[in-house]
């Protein structure tokens, strides 16, 4: 069984979300504060990996629009946990070139 996350809904915290296909840079501006990965399964299928902090279920909502509008079919989204209280007001936006 899965674990079980008592995740707030107002509340930052960690996400990693995958889709299929490739991310372009020109987007990675309405992405927040998220690290874009890529690598090739097993299928040799392009995988983009979002990976950082959220602020709230709101740009998480925002996030998920942006990819639906992208046309990149949804893999996954896994909730890693909450962002340290001294992060959550400084959050640096970095990217995996």
């Amino acid at each position: 069984m899965p674990p079980t996350y008592s995740a707030s809904f107002s509340e930052p915290g960690y996400y990693r979300i995958e889709v299929k296909g490739c991310l372009v840079r020109d987007w990675y501006g309405r992405l927040g504060a998220m690290q874009v990965s890529a690598y090739l399964s097993d299928d040799e299928m392009e995988i983009t990996v979002l990976q950082g902090p959220i602020k709230d279920q709101s740009e998480l909502a925002g996030i998920m629009k942006t990819l639906y509008e992208l046309h990149l079919t949804l893999r996954s989204v896994t909730y890693l946990g909450k962002v340290p209280a001294n992060q959550s007001q400084n959050v640096i936006s970095t990217k995996d070139y």
